[in-house]
């Protein structure tokens, strides 16, 4: 074996162990943020819980689509005659950066209003993980034109209430 392939073996290794790390991080965060008593653990006094679903590809690597991670729970507030309460979701869409990954680009922006849109997302959030600095989320908002302005960061306590 040549000296590129061992480097390129070793980059391609420490991509996915970056990427394993960082949602980790991601659903660790958002849980703590919760104090855990909406992250899917049962509790004494009812809450409306997340669930995080994760969409791992083969080996736990990364699948492939815009999304990373989707936390949703059921959502109870009153509805109209057509639902009863409880019947409708509540749907956060995450994408997940990690180590030197570069932020959604255009269309990829583009690509999650649109699945946002689709299942009626209430929010999309990007979650940007860096080795020994705290994971910051961002969220979407409404500026089509500017990339950087795009996402304006948030509090993960605030998202998940």
């Amino acid at each position: 074996m040549t000296m590129r392939r061992l480097t390129r073996k070793t980059a391609a290794a420490k991509a996915i162990r970056t990427a394993k790390l960082a949602t980790t991080m991601t659903k660790w965060r958002i849980g703590f943020q919760t104090n855990g008593k909406r992250l899917g653990s049962p509790t004494v006094k009812p809450t409306r819980r997340w669930q995080l679903v994760s969409f791992p590809g083969p080996a736990g690597r990364e699948s492939a689509g815009i999304v990373d991670l989707m936390a949703i729970r059921k959502n109870h507030a009153k509805s109209n005659s057509r639902f009863k309460r409880g019947d409708l979701f509540e749907i956060i869409l995450i994408q997940i950066k990690g180590g030197g990954a570069r932020r959604p680009k255009r269309e990829d922006i583009q690509r999650l209003r649109a699945v946002a849109k689709r299942y009626n997302a209430r929010d999309v959030v990007l979650a940007e993980w860096l080795k020994k600095t705290r994971l910051k989320f961002y969220k979407l908002g409404k500026n089509h034109r500017d990339l950087i302005a795009a996402w304006q960061e948030v509090d993960p306590g605030i998202l998940f209430r």
